[in-house]
């Protein structure tokens, strides 16, 4: 049965029982992180902090998302901490070696959740496929995560991470950020286009959509 609620992040409609059940699961174990993002004088998770804003995102540009894309977007970094980048090599292989172990750790926890609130295997199989992005361009809920990902990264993340890289010139920086909005589609830059940002970073932006 379908019920009406509001989640942490979004109003979320006509959702079953099942549904909310796999949410506050996961939003249990991302309180767990013991990593804190500061706001004045308290600190949340930081997992807790970026799975709301994902649902947040995924309301503004899916609405009508279902619950596996809704599910693969409040687990997009399920437990992230876990799985340390300190513990693969510098550089791109390594960093490219730790964003799949991420995944795969993402999308494994997902579905032991979802088992045991009793998804059917097709549904939890398909929320493994979009967590771990794949068929880019041809899946579209997998797509949609890619979308919603990189839009919550700009409007929440990529400020700091100029801040914190300002040894980076600008060729640097749209080089950088280009190969992340090459994975979007048409709908996700219209998500970025539309958001209110910091100048500094609507330039970026900006010049990397070029």
């Amino acid at each position: 049965d379908g019920e009406t609620t509001v989640l942490a992040g979004a109003p979320v409609t006509r959702r079953s029982a099942r549904f909310h059940a796999v949410i506050a699961e996961i939003d249990t174990l991302n309180a767990g992180d013991p990593r804190q993002e500061i706001s004045g004088d308290t600190g949340r998770p930081l997992e807790t902090v970026y799975s709301e804003r994902m649902t947040a995102c995924l309301s503004q540009v899916y609405p009508d998302a279902s619950e596996e894309l809704s599910i693969a977007a409040r687990a997009q970094h399920i437990c992230r901490w876990q799985i340390p980048r300190s513990n693969y090599p510098a550089g791109r292989d390594g960093y490219n070696s730790w964003r799949a172990a991420c995944r795969e750790h993402h999308a494994a926890l997902t579905t032991a959740i979802m088992h045991r609130h009793g998804y059917a295997e097709a549904r939890i199989a398909h929320v493994a496929k979009i967590i771990k992005k794949e068929e880019l361009k041809r899946d579209r809920e997998s797509q949609a995560l890619e979308n919603i990902a990189a839009a919550v990264f700009a409007q929440h993340y990529l400020g700091a991470f100029i801040e914190d890289h300002k040894d980076y010139d600008e060729e640097k920086l749209v080089g950088i950020v280009r190969k992340t909005l090459r994975k979007m589609d048409a709908v996700g830059h219209a998500a970025i286009v539309a958001m209110q940002l910091p100048p500094h970073v609507k330039r970026v932006i900006d010049i990397s959509l070029k």
